[in-house]
């Protein structure tokens, strides 16, 4: 759903996307698990074997449980995501990226060390939301960094 007045364009969208994963990705996951889990035992490294149950355990938590759908309003202030808000200030540029049919706005952040922001939105409100990005904000070209390619791969 998609509302626009005067200078407040309102969207919901999902907080990531969904990738699909097959069987094969599962028996891959316990198969590079069971390697790491050997190795750890062999080498009694008891911390390292922790260390891999658990990231295992939260990748299946994390992959298993359905993206939120959450609110977005954009005002002259700056971008509201629920109950959050980021002011145009604390961005330097934006940037569009696209993957299948999904399309997202990338926010780069004015501190060295912030993560970027990523807000889906969908494609028949984007004109409208780009060019509300791009009356306070410069464009640039917005590319994936490796980890970002990383989990596109694993499809996380």
């Amino acid at each position: 759903m998609v509302s626009q007045t005067k200078d407040v364009i309102t969207w919901e969208a999902e907080e990531y996307i969904v990738r699909e994963k097959n069987t094969w990705w599962y028996v891959g996951l316990v198969a590079v698990s069971l390697v790491l889990v050997g190795l750890a035992v062999l080498a009694q490294a008891w911390t390292f074997l922790a260390v891999i149950v658990l990231s295992v355990v939260a990748l299946l938590v994390y992959t298993l449980r359905p993206p939120r759908m959450l609110q977005y309003t954009l005002t002259n202030k700056g971008l509201s995501e629920g109950e959050k808000l980021y002011d145009y200030s604390e961005f330097k540029a934006f940037g569009i990226l696209r993957e299948g049919n999904h399309f997202a706005i990338v926010l780069t952040p004015r501190k060295r060390f912030s993560p970027r922001v990523t807000v889906f939105f969908p494609q028949s409100q984007g004109e409208a939301i780009v060019d509300a990005f791009g009356a306070r904000l410069p464009m640039e070209e917005v590319k994936l960094d490796l980890l970002d390619k990383l989990i596109k791969f694993l499809r996380i």
